[in-house]
């Protein structure tokens, strides 16, 4: 594996869970793979599940481990070619990404979708600059457009929790009281396709995602009618796609409550977290004994240290 970005990066997605589902099992038992090599994580906005989950995976294939904050740690790094740099960037992506490459064996990178130049985010400019200038494997730690470390890591919770073989499982929009990219949805919903589930969406009209996602799944703007006989619930709050970035008022009757988890078939209620309590879910489900938000943030380890070892173990076949 040369590289993480997206589930297309997978060849097969159900012997990728039965490896993780194994690692989980036994975490320390490939420390042979990652011993004197190191992993380089770069930030370039805040994180915690993934950083901490990203070091504890690298930690228990005993690798070593440098983390860096790029917006308030390292240079303003210049994306663009042929830029005369005598403005506010001070290193140019090459170099930046080909310094690294000497340092670690391979590299996690975090982004941030901008909200006001969709081209430009659904480009994956920074990531793919990386990716194109960098010469080991690099492994998306969230990007503009998709979150695959936390979607594999949904996929695993899934598998764990699920009482019949293909369950329904419902990606329902909620409030939040800020913008936020489409990241966790679109690969939220790039994953579920390949896994054996029955996937719903659910969102109030003007919030539908790019239809290079969402295609052939069904969606409806009834919540009710998607949470019924549901055997998950995952709650995630993202912007407009068409109007891109745009928000919306007086949508609090899509947060997920109780009389909402009442539909369901006994569902369990699932979320990527960080989480606005009685904004998106009410305390009541969150704390319920259905909640999954931990072991999926517990999963989050075990998604990045199954890519991690794919990688590992790809550079030993080189030699």
């Amino acid at each position: 594996m040369k590289k993480f970005t997206s589930v297309k990066d997978v060849a097969d997605v159900n012997a990728l869970l039965k490896k993780a589902l194994a690692i989980k099992a036994a975490p320390l038992a490939d420390q042979q793979y990652g011993k004197d090599k190191t992993l380089g994580l770069l930030f370039f906005n805040p994180s915690l599940r993934t950083r901490l989950s990203s070091q504890k995976a690298a930690m228990n294939l005993g690798m070593n481990v440098m983390v860096m904050n790029l917006n308030g740690d390292g240079w303003s790094i210049e994306l663009a070619d042929g830029t005369v740099m005598n403005q506010g960037t001070q290193e140019h992506i090459k170099e930046a990404a080909g310094v690294i490459s000497q340092y670690c064996d391979i590299i996690g990178i975090r982004t941030f979708a901008s909200l006001t130049d969709k081209e430009e985010d659904y480009q994956e400019t920074i990531l793919n600059k990386f990716i194109a200038h960098a010469t080991v494997p690099v492994i998306s730690l969230e990007s503009a457009t998709l979150h695959p470390l936390q979607s594999f890591a949904d996929v695993i919770t899934i598998a764990e929790h699920k009482k019949k073989d293909t369950p329904k499982v419902v990606l329902t929009w909620a409030p939040h009281p800020r913008a936020l990219p489409q990241a966790v949805a679109n690969s939220f919903v790039e994953w579920m396709k390949e896994a054996d589930v029955e996937l719903v969406i659910t969102h109030p009209k003007g919030y539908e995602l790019s239809a290079q996602f969402t295609e052939g799944v069904t969606i409806t703007n009834n919540q009710d009618e998607a949470f019924k006989d549901a055997d998950f619930i995952y709650a995630k709050n993202w912007s407009s796609f068409e109007d891109y970035g745009a928000t919306q008022s007086g949508l609090n009757d899509w947060t997920v409550t109780k009389e909402k988890m009442a539909l369901t078939n006994n569902g369990k209620f699932m979320h990527c977290l960080p989480v606005r309590r009685n904004v998106v879910v009410s305390d009541e489900v969150i704390d319920s004994d259905n909640s999954l938000v931990l072991e999926q943030a517990n999963n989050r380890t075990f998604s990045a240290q199954t890519v991690l070892l794919e990688m590992l173990k790809s550079m030993g076949d080189e030699k």
